[in-house]
């Protein structure tokens, strides 16, 4: 069954926008009525998540309950998500941005034809619903030691720069760019600073006005995983260094 508190803030906005169950039916493309909806028989799709969205501009993070802020604007100063994406079967999915895509999603951010092109899954995992993720590729080594380019970062949509937490990673969409980096807001500083990992890449500060889109990384996937621990690399080192004094002395010898 769905989250109660989900399904009353739902019921609740229809009743504020004053439309009756089979009306609202009729607007957020859903047969018949939204009865069984608000009483939690039938699931709230990611098709009705997304028309909410789209005709009275609510916000997707509110109805699951992860913001205080129930209708946004689409504008350029907000970084919540311009496009929520959904499968064939209508559910919630997380589309897949490679490294390749990336360079167009900027440009793309609201065009929803573009997202058809991209794969997406759903991932069954509770640590995955009740908020809209997405799955970005990581390219380069500034984010080394702990993100390696060619894999995967798992990112929940984040709402507002002032949620930003400088101990946490985040994809950052700017208006020509995608970005992992951490994010620093300075006290009494209007710029934000983009911190990379890999000290050979200096902090540079941009304004918020350039960032689109902020998803905070929680997971990742990695590929090529292997047994060998920091200590079995030290203890072959140490057999190599062994090998080697071993051969000089035969060669003085």
């Amino acid at each position: 069954m769905e989250n109660e508190a989900i399904l009353k803030r739902f019921t609740d906005l229809r009743r504020e926008l004053g439309f009756t169950q089979s009306e609202f039916a009729k607007q957020i493309g859903v047969s018949n009525t939204t009865a069984d909806i608000e009483r939690g028989r039938t699931k709230l799709s990611g098709k009705v998540v997304v028309e909410l969205l789209k005709q009275y501009k609510i916000n997707p993070l509110w109805l699951f309950g992860e913001s205080p802020q129930q209708y946004i604007e689409t504008s350029a100063s907000s970084v919540i998500p311009k496009v929520v994406t959904v499968d064939s079967s209508e559910n919630d999915n997380m589309v897949l941005v490679n490294a390749k895509a990336a360079a167009g999603y900027p440009q793309n951010i609201e065009d929803t034809s573009w997202y058809k092109e991209l794969p997406a899954f759903d991932l069954p995992l509770p640590e995955f619903r009740n908020a809209t993720y997405r799955g970005f590729q990581v390219e380069g080594d500034s984010m080394l030691p702990n993100l390696k380019s060619g894999e995967w970062v798992l990112a929940k949509a984040t709402e507002s720069i002032e949620d930003i937490n400088p101990n946490k990673i985040y994809v950052v969409v700017l208006q020509d760019a995608v970005l992992v980096k951490k994010v620093i807001r300075k006290p009494n500083s209007d710029n934000v600073t983009l911190v990379s990992l890999n000290e050979s890449y200096p902090p540079y500060d941009i304004e918020p006005f350039q960032i689109q889109e902020i998803w905070e990384v929680n997971s990742k996937i990695t590929f090529g995983v292997d047994a060998t621990t920091e200590k079995g690399l030290l203890k072959q080192l140490q057999e190599s260094m062994e090998e080697l004094k071993s051969q000089m002395k035969k060669v003085n010898s």
